[in-house]
């Protein structure tokens, strides 16, 4: 088990090392969906979908959160400025802890914000520290989710709330449809995943480290059943996603040859392309969801 906690974590840390100034360059510094709101550009819908996590976990003046695998802090200073609670990030990848410490220092909130260096199976942090915690699209990348919730169990107060925002398939997913199973494993290899489970796998996960699971809600379904396009924050066609991604080729081609990106960006780009494709067809589907909201609370001992 330790052997291939070192291997995920190794794997993680060079996708990391390879994607990140890409998922800035397309994303800015959330690297996350989020569902559309009407009227509302990305960057508005982004807030949206972080600034709901402060509230469930009830952040404020004097008490203190972790963002389970933080990138480079878009969401933590998100939350920590809207809530002025102070949040403590940990990623695996200490380019992303440069740049996440980069943008704290330069947006005046390195006195809310702390990015940490560590692997979130086994956190650098005492027993019951924080007031609350999150993780969004994060903890897809741990072998099993009981390795990861069972550390943030540990680093929990009592009473205090656990909000994920999960990478999970949905009840219309088929494991024996070949045609589901070929996008579900091109968004596995595209992000660096040991695997793609479902919702309910998930919240046992949860319930299994000792959680009480308060809320399970796909983000993606609307009200009336429909899905929120969580996808057009990549393109609203794959048509069109297949023509950005020509023109980004030609720009990363370029920018390699010149140096100006490191050897083998692009590889990962076309791979990044590849990954686009399928999260689109599994969105458009309904085969997948990147936004599955779990809502745990570590409850109290008399």
């Amino acid at each position: 088990m330790i052997d291939r906690k070192e291997k995920v974590a190794n794997l993680v840390d060079k996708f990391y090392s390879l994607v990140t100034d890409l998922y800035e360059w397309g994303w800015g510094t959330s690297f996350h969906f989020s569902p559309l709101l009407p009227g509302k550009d990305w960057p508005a819908c982004e807030s949206a979908h972080e600034g709901r996590i402060a509230a469930l976990i009830g952040l404020g003046p004097g008490k203190q959160a972790l963002d389970v695998g933080c990138g480079v802090g878009g969401p933590m200073r998100t939350i920590a400025s809207t809530s002025q609670g102070k949040v403590t990030g940990i990623t695996i990848n200490q380019y992303q802890v440069d740049r996440a410490s980069y943008h704290n220092s330069r947006l005046g909130l390195s006195h809310l914000c702390t990015p940490v260096r560590g692997n979130f199976l086994e956190m650098p942090f005492k027993n019951e520290t924080f007031d609350g915690a999150y993780a969004i699209e994060a903890t897809c990348h741990a072998p099993t989710l009981e390795q990861v919730y069972s550390e943030v169990y540990r680093c929990l107060k009592p009473g205090s709330v656990f909000v994920a925002y999960e990478w999970v398939t949905t009840p219309n997913y088929d494991d024996k449809n070949e045609a589901h199973v070929a996008i579900g494993d091109e968004i596995i290899i595209g992000n660096g995943l040991p695997n793609l489970r479902s919702w309910k796998v998930a919240e046992e996960a949860g319930k299994n480290v000792g959680f009480t699971l308060l809320e399970s809600r796909d983000l993606a379904v609307q009200a009336d059943g429909s899905l929120t396009p969580w996808w057009f924050r990549l393109s609203t066609s794959l048509q069109v996603f297949k023509l950005k991604a020509k023109f980004n080729h030609t720009l990363v081609t370029i920018a390699e040859y010149l140096r100006i990106a490191p050897k083998g960006m692009i590889a990962v780009h076309q791979m990044l392309v590849d990954t686009g494709i399928a999260l689109i067809e599994g969105g458009e589907q309904g085969l997948f969801t990147p936004m599955h909201m779990l809502v745990f609370k570590k409850e109290t001992t008399d």
